[in-house]
C-alpha cells in the first residue's frame, strides 16, 4: 500500500476522532450545567422570606410556653423540657435528649395580618435521613377559626441554626388565637414572636393541668413532617387541652427515674407509652413497679397504658411479628394484675391497629408518618376522653 494512502487514512482517523470528541461534548454539555433552584421553579419549595424591617419582637419566655414542665425549677436553658436537677438522675441518653423542645407550644393573640419568628436552634443538624427539617427544626403555626376551631397556618422551613422569617402575610383581619408549636429534634435558644408596630399582640399563659405522655422517638414526633403533626399535639388540640411530651427517642423505658419527675407534674393524665423501646421481659419487671409508682403519688390521675405499633411489615418478617406479640402479652399482663390488686383508673390502648391496617402508616415501618400520626391519634382520642370524663 502506497505511502499516500497511510496519510490520507491517518487524516480520516484523526478526523473522526475529533468529531467523536465534539460530539460527546454537545451531549454531555447540557447535563454539566447547573440546575435551576427548585425554589425558582416553585416558589413555595424555598425557604420562608426574611421577616420585615421595624417590627415589634415579643420573648416568649416573657409569658411562658406549654410543655415545659416544672417550670419553677431552674434549668440549664430555658427550653430545656427536664429541669437541672434530672441532670445525673436519668440516664445520660434521657437527659441529652430532653435538651429538646419537642411538644412545646406558644399560645398568643394578635390582629396582626403578618406574623414572623425570630429563632435560634441548639443544634447545626437541621433535618434528619427519615425526616424533614420542618419537623426537625420547624416553628408550626396554627390558629382558631371562627368557630374556635384550630386550624393549620405554616411552618417555617429552617435552613441555618438562626431562623428570622416571615411565617405567613396577608392574613385575614381580625383578632384571632394562635399556637406555635416548637422543634421536635432540636433544642432552641431563644424564640421571638414578630408583628407590624401597632399590631395588638397579648401572649397567653400556658394553661394547667396537661396530660403527661412518656415514650420513645414515636412520641417524641418522628417522623412528623411538622411539629403540629405528632398525635400528642393533634390530641391536644381536639381535646383542647394542654399536653407534655416526654418522649425520648430509643429511651423510652419505663425508668422510676422519670418516674420521679412524673409525679410532680399536675397532671390530667398519664399516658405511658414506652413498648418500642422494650421486650417483654423489661416490660414484665417495670411496668408494675412504675404503675405504682405514679398511683402512689397521685391515687386517682387516669393512666393509660399503650401496647406498641406493629412494624407496618411484621406481616413479612415473622421474628419482629412475634416480637410485637410478647410484648403486647406481657404488658397485658400487667395491667390485669394491677386490675387485679385493686388499681383504679386505669386504661389500656392495643397495638394492632394504631397505624391502621394498610401497612400506609409509617415512614420506615417503625415511626409514624403523618398519617400514622393522624390513625394513632383517632385510637387515643375515644380512650382519653373516657379517662378524662369528656
Amino acid at each position: 500500500m502506497s505511502t499516500g494512502v497511510f496519510r490520507r487514512k491517518g487524516v480520516l482517523m484523526r478526523f473522526i476522532l475529533l468529531l467523536s470528541l465534539l460530539l460527546g461534548f454537545a451531549i454531555q454539555a447540557p447535563a454539566q450545567q447547573a440546575a435551576p433552584e427548585i425554589s425558582k421553579l416553585d416558589p413555595a419549595m424555598g425557604v420562608n422570606a426574611g421577616a420585615q424591617d421595624n417590627l415589634e419582637w415579643h420573648d416568649v419566655t416573657t409569658w411562658g410556653l406549654e410543655g415545659r414542665i416544672l417550670p419553677d425549677q431552674s434549668r440549664l436553658k430555658w427550653f430545656d423540657r427536664l429541669p437541672a436537677s434530672a441532670e445525673g438522675k436519668v440516664t445520660t441518653p434521657v437527659w441529652n435528649l430532653s435538651r429538646d423542645s419537642a411538644g412545646m407550644m406558644v399560645r398568643f393573640k394578635t390582629d396582626a395580618t403578618a406574623i414572623s419568628v425570630h429563632y435560634q436552634l441548639t443544634k447545626n443538624r437541621l433535618g434528619q435521613p427519615h425526616m424533614p427539617a420542618t419537623g426537625v427544626s420547624g416553628i408550626d403555626l396554627y390558629a382558631r377559626d371562627a368557630e374556635g376551631k384550630w386550624k393549620w397556618v405554616q411552618v417555617t422551613k429552617p435552613d441555618a441554626q438562626e431562623v428570622k422569617a416571615e411565617i405567613i402575610k396577608d392574613l385575614a383581619p381580625g383578632l384571632r388565637e394562635y399556637a406555635a408549636y416548637l422543634p421536635l429534634y432540636n433544642g432552641v435558644e431563644f424564640l421571638k414572636i414578630g408583628v407590624a408596630k401597632g399590631s395588638q399582640f397579648e401572649g397567653l399563659a400556658p394553661r394547667p393541668n396537661p396530660i403527661v405522655f412518656y415514650g420513645t422517638s414515636i412520641t417524641h414526633g418522628a417522623c412528623a413532617s411538622r411539629p403540629g403533626m405528632v398525635h400528642t399535639a393533634i390530641l391536644g388540640r381536639r381535646l383542647d387541652t394542654p399536653v407534655v411530651n416526654l418522649g425520648f427517642s430509643g429511651n423510652g423505658r419505663m425508668d422510676a427515674a422519670v418516674g420521679e419527675y412524673l409525679v410532680q407534674i399536675d397532671a390530667a393524665a398519664y399516658v405511658v407509652d414506652c413498648l418500642p423501646n422494650m421486650n417483654a421481659e423489661a416490660v414484665t419487671e417495670k411496668c408494675v413497679p412504675l404503675v405504682k409508682q405514679l398511683r402512689a403519688a397521685k391515687p386517682t390521675t387516669p393512666i393509660i397504658l399503650v401496647e406498641d405499633r406493629r412494624f407496618t411489615n411484621d406481616w413479612i418478617l415473622p421474628a419482629k411479628r412475634d416480637f410485637h406479640t410478647k410484648n403486647h402479652a406481657a404488658l397485658r399482663a400487667a395491667y390485669d394484675s394491677l386490675v387485679a390488686e385493686g388499681v383504679k383508673n386505669l386504661h389500656y390502648i392495643p397495638g394492632d391497629h394504631l397505624y391502621g391496617d394498610d401497612t400506609e402508616g409509617a415512614t420506615d415501618a417503625s415511626h409514624a408518618s403523618d398519617l400514622g400520626f393522624m390513625r394513632q391519634a383517632d385510637v387515643f382520642e375515644p380512650v382519653l376522653r373516657q379517662a378524662l370524663g369528656r
